[in-house]
């Protein structure tokens, strides 16, 4: 399998919808969080956004803000997600190295990370550290770990 990252572009706004929606990561109380999430053309033009692809389409992505939590010189992950059927297959590590790279030509230092729990080893591994933890806030039900990415 021969993985190829390339910008998002809006076309790409209802595959990556679909693949959000139905993530198996999120289900049972998670799926509140994400039913009505929706990567529209709009979104991917105001966000910096990365698709990986193989022979068979897209098989994840990441978005990122800017700004986002935090200050300058600073972003925020949005979105990192690797298709069901393609998880442990080494793309969400090259996602996370794209974003590394992506992020430092942006002028970014470091990139937060609010994770969704089960996310949570995936993202430390990657060298993430965590920095606290948000309190449940409205559909989310649960207390969410906050990461923070340092770039070099």
């Amino acid at each position: 399998m021969t993985l190829t990252l390339r910008a998002a572009v809006a076309a790409d706004g209802p595959v990556l919808t679909q693949l959000t929606r139905t993530s198996a990561a999120y289900g049972g109380d998670y799926r509140a969080v994400i039913v009505e999430q929706t990567i529209d053309a709009a979104y991917l033009a105001d966000n910096p956004a990365r698709v990986a692809e193989d022979d068979r389409g897209v098989a994840g992505f990441y978005t990122l803000l800017i700004p986002g939590l935090g200050g300058p010189g600073e972003g925020e992950l949005d979105y990192l997600f690797a298709a069901d059927d393609r998880q442990g297959s080494g793309i969400g590590r090259m996602l996370m190295d794209d974003l590394r790279t992506e992020a430092a030509a942006l002028g970014l230092r470091r990139i937060h990370i609010v994770s969704h729990p089960p996310a949570e080893g995936f993202y430390l591994a990657m060298g993430a550290t965590r920095v606290g933890l948000l309190p449940p806030r409205g559909r989310v039900s649960w207390a969410r770990p906050r990461l923070l990415l340092e770039l070099p």
